[in-house]
């Protein structure tokens, strides 16, 4: 069996193309989930009582089923959902072409980031002695500039690796993205490879164009991983 590199090379770049759409997936599914995560974090390590357990039964919700089951349910059900509510405020708009597939798998994917970020923001908070914060309250400064320069630094010192992890699978992740018709890196290496059936050639272009998003972005982590080293304390 002899690879047609000629249409390796044509792929290549018509793949490439969707690394756009890959990465602007998770960079915004990463910068929606973020923040609610640390906050659901700070409810897991603080707060008691039902916030606390409607939490943790989210978290271990979708942390307990298939990523591709959340899609199918929420790509299925989020339009209906959608449409009947239009329809009931007497709105004649089609939900169903009205809103792009792109961001139905932000959805998908924010909320499955959400989950997994929350667990590890929860053990990066417990890895920062109580101290910390009340020393930082001790010398006039607020709960909420407490946690922004004393106790946030030295949480992403210990998370940083797990989110460097969780990047690298949620850009892998994004490939089920074809599934809601949007086309990333996957999508566009199955259609091209369609055409002629050179799927073996296309994949190979997938496995090429993934590796070096992905070797990117460890890279990037790991320099970001020196940069706030300088906040790992003293004794650790």
């Amino acid at each position: 069996m002899e690879l047609d590199y000629e249409f390796m090379q044509e792929a290549f770049f018509e793949i490439l193309d969707g690394a756009t759409v890959t990465l602007s997936l998770t960079a915004i599914s990463l910068a929606l989930a973020a923040p609610i995560a640390f906050y659901f974090a700070l409810l897991r390590v603080h707060g008691r009582g039902v916030a606390n357990g409607v939490v943790s039964l989210y978290v271990s919700f979708v942390r307990g089923t298939p990523i591709i089951l959340q899609i199918l349910l929420i790509y299925s059900l989020l339009p209906s959902f959608l449409n009947i509510l239009v329809k009931a405020v007497g709105l004649k708009l089609n939900v169903f072409d009205l809103i792009d597939p792109f961001w139905y798998a932000v959805v998908v994917f924010t909320l499955n980031t959400i989950a997994l970020l929350t667990e590890v923001f929860r053990s990066a908070l417990n890895s920062v002695p109580r101290g910390q914060y009340e020393a930082g309250v001790s010398i006039g400064l607020s709960r909420f500039s407490t946690y922004i320069h004393v106790i946030v630094p030295q949480v992403l010192v210990v998370a940083l690796p797990a989110i460097c992890n969780i990047t690298v699978n949620l850009i892998k992740g994004t490939s089920l993205a074809f599934l809601m018709t949007v086309k990333d890196v996957m999508a566009i290496g199955k259609i091209s490879a369609s055409y002629g059936y050179n799927y073996i050639e296309s994949y190979l272009d997938v496995f090429i164009v993934y590796i070096v998003l992905c070797s990117v972005i460890q890279v990037l982590y790991s320099l970001a991983e020196k940069r706030v080293g300088r906040y790992r304390p003293a004794y650790s």
